[in-house]
């Protein structure tokens, strides 16, 4: 059984302001004991951990304008403004994460500055750890139950929430960006070369620039329009084809107005022997059963078009489970 869109939302928020307490406390955390050690991956990962924070709150905005009932000048609603929010986030993620890691590793490569005692690091990177784990474990199991038994790959590409896999993401750099901020602190001070800490954050906002890329991209893709996915349109297809009063289906086309609404444009060659006001009932009989087939479907629209004059697109398969 499908979940309900409110419920959908409601995990969807939970898992942002798990994220967002974590990041806040975190950053914290690590500004203070950047100001005491003195190390440059510590104040990057702070950098980071704000960045996320920040990240966390422009979603939450952007699922809060998203729900905007449709109105006259954005007659499908406002739902595609959350991807807009979601490839802002991905800019910030490269210009303020990657970018600040870049520039505090160059500048302590370039000027080290003296090590100091790194206990205080160990004990926010641990608890950093434990905090960001927990976010991290919330994003993977509600990401996992969503899957559909697909790979975690084309889970994401196939996602049309930016708000679960922005976060999956963060939190996994974070995670990742912990272990390569402890290495640093502790080769600086096992080789006493200070430039490993710089080193460290370099790498750091290396992975910041790689996710911000991933990121862009799948929101970009959102952005500009997807088509829903194959079983949905497979789905339509064959609900028009089992009707004896059309005779074919020239093409079905689908866009994501938002993650849980999709429009419907339809072309079939309806039986030349159907009155206007039988057709019209059709129509409306149809559109009502692919909207109780699927809540997503908010919008149907339905073209009487001779099969010879339609521009033609096959049926689509059905996905395999799995890999």
């Amino acid at each position: 059984m499908q979940q309900t869109q409110a419920l959908r939302h409601m995990k969807a928020n939970i898992v942002l302001y798990g994220a967002l307490f974590a990041n806040l406390g975190i950053a914290a955390a690590k500004f203070f004991a950047a100001a005491i050690s003195g190390s440059s991956s510590m104040l990057t990962e702070g950098v980071h951990s704000l960045v996320d924070s920040g990240n966390q709150l422009l979603l939450l905005y952007g699922q809060s304008r998203a729900k905007r009932p449709p109105d006259a000048f954005h007659p499908f609603g406002y739902g595609r403004e959350l991807y807009f929010w979601a490839f802002v986030v991905a800019i910030l993620i490269f210009a303020i994460g990657a970018g600040v890691s870049f520039y505090e590793g160059w500048r302590h490569v370039a000027d080290p500055e003296p090590l100091r005692d790194p206990t205080i690091n160990y004990i926010v990177l641990g608890i950093a750890v434990l905090l960001e784990g927990t976010s991290w474990t919330i994003a993977v199991r509600e990401f996992n139950a969503g899957r559909a038994g697909v790979g975690w790959w084309q889970a994401v590409r196939r996602s049309k929430d930016p708000a679960g896999f922005i976060v999956l993401f963060e939190d996994s750099a974070a995670m990742l960006g912990l272990f390569i901020a402890g290495a640093g602190v502790w080769a600086s001070h096992a080789t006493g070369d200070p430039r490993i800490d710089g080193y460290a954050s370099m790498a750091i906002g290396a992975i910041l620039a790689a996710v911000a890329i991933l990121l862009a991209r799948e929101a970009k893709g959102l952005l500009i329009g997807e088509s829903a996915d194959a079983e949905l349109v497979h789905m339509i297809w064959s609900c028009l084809e089992k009707r004896a009063e059309i005779t074919a289906v020239n093409h079905v086309r689908t866009i994501h107005t938002a993650p849980d609404a999709v429009f419907v444009a339809v072309s079939a060659d309806f039986d030349d022997r159907i009155a206007m006001g039988a057709a019209e009932t059709l129509i409306e009989t149809i559109e009502s059963e692919l909207k109780a087939a699927d809540s997503r479907i908010t919008s149907i629209y339905i073209r009487p078009e001779k099969q010879i004059d339609a521009v033609a697109y096959p049926k689509p398969e059905r996905r395999a489970q799995g890999g």
